[in-house]
C-alpha cells in the first residue's frame, strides 16, 4: 500500500471509534453474520477454522493496514470462519456498505485491495499444492518461508527472526505439533534454522528456499 493510498484509507476510517481488544478475543464467530468491516491499526488477527477433532487450522493472518472480511462485505456470503485477535489489537469498525461505496469511489484503493488479494491467493495456492503432494518437511518449510516474507524481521547478520511457535506453525501447515517439533529439529540439525528465545531464526532464507525446491 502506497503512502497516498494508506492516507486515504486512514482518513476514511478515522471517523469511526477506535476499539481495543486483547489477545484471544473473538471478533467474528463462524456462521455469525456481520454488517461491519474491521480496519486493523495495531497487532494481528487470525482467521481460522476448527476441524471435527477440535484442531485449529489457520487460514490467514491479517496485519496492519488490512481491512476485513471483504468477501462478506462485497458478496454477502455466509461466514464459515472465526476471526480472533492473535495479539492485543487496535482497530476501527465501519458499516460494510459504506466501506464498499468508498472502495467503488476510489479506484486506486480498489486496485491495491485486488493486488493484496491476489498475493494472498498465490500464497494459498502454494500451500494447497504442498498439502496435496508434498512431505511434512516441505509443508513446514513452505510455511516458514511464507511467515518470513510476511512477518519476518531481518537481522544484521542476514538471518530472519520469526516470532511464531510450533503450535501455530502446525495449525497453518495442517501438521500435528509433534510432527512440527520433529521436522524443526531436523532443519536445526541441518543448520537451516536455529531456536532462540521461543522464536525461530532462519539463518539464510535463500538457502531454505533452495531446500524447498529440492524437497518438492
Amino acid at each position: 500500500m502506497t503512502e497516498d493510498i494508506a492516507h486515504k484509507v486512514e482518513e476514511f476510517f478515522a471517523k469511526y471509534r477506535l476499539r481495543s481488544y486483547t489477545k484471544g478475543q473473538i471478533l467474528i464467530l463462524n456462521d455469525e453474520s456481520t454488517e461491519n468491516v474491521y480496519y486493523l491499526i495495531k497487532g494481528s488477527v487470525k482467521q481460522y477454522d476448527v476441524t471435527y477433532r477440535g484442531d485449529e487450522i489457520i487460514l490467514n493472518i491479517f496485519k496492519p493496514p488490512a481491512f476485513f472480511p471483504m468477501s462478506i462485505a462485497i458478496n454477502h456470503t455466509p461466514n464459515p470462519y472465526i476471526y480472533e485477535a492473535d495479539t492485543d489489537i487496535e482497530l476501527r469498525q465501519a458499516p460494510a456498505d459504506e466501506v464498499v461505496e468508498f472502495i467503488k469511489a476510489n479506484s486506486d484503493v480498489m486496485y491495491d485491495l485486488l493486488s493484496r488479494l491476489y498475493r494472498g491467493v498465490d500464497g494459498l495456492l502454494g500451500r494447497t499444492a504442498h498439502l496435496m503432494g508434498s512431505s511434512a518437511k516441505s509443508r513446514l518449510i513452505y510455511e516458514l518461508i511464507l511467515e518470513a516474507r510476511r512477518f519476518g524481521t531481518s537481522q544484521e547478520d542476514g538471518s530472519c527472526l520469526l516470532s511464531i511457535n510450533e503450535k501455530d506453525l502446525g495449525a497453518r501447515a495442517g501438521l500435528s505439533r509433534e510432527t512440527v517439533n520433529r521436522e524443526v529439529h531436523k532443519l536445526k540439525s541441518e543448520d537451516f534454522i536455529a531456536i532462540s528465545n521461543k522464536a525461530i531464526v532462519i539463518k539464510n532464507l535463500a538457502n531454505l528456499e533452495k531446500k524447498l525446491g529440492r524437497e518438492v
